[in-house]
């Protein structure tokens, strides 16, 4: 369910070109676009991203799968700009949701025993989820039939699949309230968790500013720049970066988190600085590359934190606490995109990226840094 539901957030990745050409706008717009999303991801983990500590796991996980349907039908019905924005806030609004309760849910399903094997499973649905959005749309685009409306069909029925899943999954929640009033958080969190919370936070903004690159920005290097206009090979390269951050994640437990955290920052820098490479000398491989180098590293830094936080959380504080995490970690996915599309309008695309690439790099050698000189209290 977790896996399906965050598919549905990356399925425009690969369309934004063709979208372009109907509808006519620019590269800055394609980022606003995709900021859309991640503003709204924001907003419903700080109105919402402990409600499902109180309501319980169940109901805001069928809320979510609700918000992907949405905004499923809003781009099976897209005539122009208004309703893009509308399939993106609700898509927004599902990956909110999803990030903190099904985070939970899934650790709380495992069982005490089984916690460390849980956190894997949950940070692999979200990131495999991710990467399976724009592959599926790319082939689906390329290969078959209506471009811009079977992909959001195929959506629509996976969503009724994960709706029944979800029905038929036991509530992890004790005692939950029944439909409490919402109670926005704001950023909140336990004072015992802080020491972890901030270099794990801050290595997590670096690694999904990446994701946002290739998400929202790496189509249109790929079509503009590199020539190359199948949409199967442009979702395929923002797949590369999901994937390697989904077996990123599967060596963290072998390093341990503590360790796990700096050396995945580490990989990070190497990987955006084959990404700047790519810019330069206009190279797929390279691009490729740098994806595969970041996306490990981002895999291996995000589970590592995400272990770390959600090990350090109160039960009863748990959702509140990863979605305070995820707040971080879209606004990473968020502002360094829509800077990079805003300079792309007088630096070129190319120069937006190595500025980009060079921020980032700061940013993951400044907590990698940290986390290794002081490491977090933790595995």
């Amino acid at each position: 369910m977790f896996a399906i539901g965050m598919a549905g957030t990356t399925l425009p990745t690969p369309l934004y070109g063709l979208y372009q050409e109907q509808i006519g706008f620019s590269e800055l717009m394609v980022t606003v676009v995709f900021a859309v999303y991640a503003i709204a991801v924001i907003t419903a983990l700080l109105v919402a991203g402990n409600y499902s500590d109180a309501v319980g796991r169940r109901p805001v996980l069928l809320a979510a799968m609700a918000f992907s349907a949405a905004s499923a039908c809003c781009f099976l019905l897209e005539s122009g700009l208004p309703l893009l924005f509308a399939g993106r806030l609700l898509s927004g609004f599902a990956a909110g949701l999803l990030s903190g309760a099904a985070t939970a849910a899934v650790i709380e399903l495992a069982g005490p025993g089984r916690r460390a094997r849980a956190g894997f499973a949950a940070t692999a649905a979200n990131m495999g989820g991710l990467g399976c959005g724009p592959l599926l749309s790319g082939l689906l685009a390329q290969y078959a039939p209506w471009p811009l409306k079977l992909t959001f069909c195929v959506h629509l029925a996976l969503v009724a699949v994960a709706s029944v899943l979800t029905w038929l999954l036991p509530e992890t929640v004790d005692e939950p309230e029944r439909w409490p009033p919402l109670k926005p958080q704001g950023v909140s969190v336990p004072p015992e968790v802080k020491g972890v919370f901030v270099p794990s936070s801050v290595a997590a903004f670096a690694g999904f500013a990446l994701l946002g690159l290739f998400t929202a920005v790496a189509p249109s290097f790929v079509a503009t720049t590199l020539d190359v206009h199948n949409l199967a090979v442009t979702g395929a390269v923002v797949f590369s970066v999901f994937l390697a951050s989904t077996i990123g994640q599967s060596l963290t437990q072998k390093v341990g988190a503590r360790r796990a955290l700096p050396l995945g920052c580490g990989v990070l820098v190497v990987g955006l600085m084959l990404v700047a490479s790519s810019l330069i000398t206009e190279l797929l491989p390279l691009l490729v590359l740098g994806a595969l180098f970041g996306g490990t590293g981002q895999g291996l830094a995000f589970r590592a934190a995400l272990s770390l936080v959600s090990g350090a959380a109160p039960v009863r504080s748990r959702g509140g606490t990863i979605s305070a995490f995820f707040v971080v970690a879209y606004a990473g996915i968020s502002l360094p995109v829509v800077g990079v599309g805003a300079m792309a309008m007088w630096l070129g695309l190319r120069g937006a990226g190595l500025v980009f690439a060079g921020c980032v790099t700061v940013v993951a050698a400044c907590a990698g840094t940290y986390a290794a000189l002081r490491p977090p209290a933790g595995q």
